[in-house]
């Protein structure tokens, strides 16, 4: 967690990372575009999650439930930054 955190002020993700952690890395940057693009061209469930988090930072909460539903993820309604952390550290196998 503490080098993907480092690594936002790179100009751009490390090609190690999978592609929902790529674009948690992208909205960190405020991409939001970016990050989307991303989980939409990847179809997995970690994906799903992402996408879903990425709707709630758009404000598009009913969108961000049909995503939280394809991840089999129950609907976050807690702070963005603290979900954006759940999710990296679940993806990075922290969690």
């Amino acid at each position: 967690m503490a080098d993907l955190k480092a690594s936002l002020s790179d100009a751009a993700p490390s090609a190690t990372l999978s592609p929902p952690l790529a674009a948690l890395w992208w909205a960190a940057k405020g991409e939001w575009e970016r990050a989307h693009t991303i989980v939409m061209n990847d179809e997995s469930a970690e994906a799903a999650w992402v996408h879903a988090y990425l709707h709630r930072v758009e404000g598009d909460l009913p969108n961000a439930g049909y995503w939280y539903r394809a991840a089999g993820r129950p609907v976050e309604r807690g702070p963005l930054e603290t979900e954006w952390s759940t999710i990296v550290a679940a993806l990075l196998g922290a969690a």
